[in-house]
């Protein structure tokens, strides 16, 4: 089951090229094997996984409310031109914060036009959208995955 899920990732990854959003999503909640994939991919691209949380909170630290997020972008966007390509993205859960008023979502998919990302997506797909949270949930948010590849693990 495993080597099926990394060969459907390579496939995606390799087919997302011809696409104009370069981005991947393994999408399942937390337990359901996410970073055990990503790793195998990553060896198989001879990459590095980015811990998005650890990556992106370092370069914050320094910076004001304000400058958070007005900054985020070009961080995200540095630290996936630094890697090598796929950008392999772990632990998104920072980009969700309010605080920093981001659209993860969004943010992805503008970056996916120049770089090719996968990234997991600690959530599910619920009538076709895209989920991240519960609803209620400060952090909710759902979208229609239109022009990207998923690969579900629920």
């Amino acid at each position: 089951m495993t080597d099926i899920k990394v060969n459907q990732i390579i496939r995606f990854l390799n087919t997302s090229e011809d696409l104009y959003h370069h981005l991947v999503f393994l999408v399942g909640e937390s337990g359901s094997g996410k970073t055990f994939l990503l790793r195998e991919t990553s060896n198989y691209f001879k990459t590095s996984i980015i811990n998005v949380n650890l990556s992106v909170s370092k370069a914050l630290l320094d910076l004001t409310p304000k400058q958070r997020s007005l900054k985020v972008p070009e961080i995200l966007s540095g630290i996936i031109e630094d890697a090598s390509s796929p950008a392999i993205l772990d632990n998104l859960e920072i980009l969700f914060d309010n605080d920093i008023k981001q659209d993860p979502f969004r943010l992805l998919q503008h970056l996916s036009r120049r770089y090719t990302i996968l990234a997991s997506w600690n959530g599910s797909v619920e009538n076709g959208r895209l989920v991240y949270a519960k609803p209620g949930h400060p952090e909710f948010r759902e979208y229609n995955p239109e022009d990207i590849q998923l690969i579900c693990l629920d």
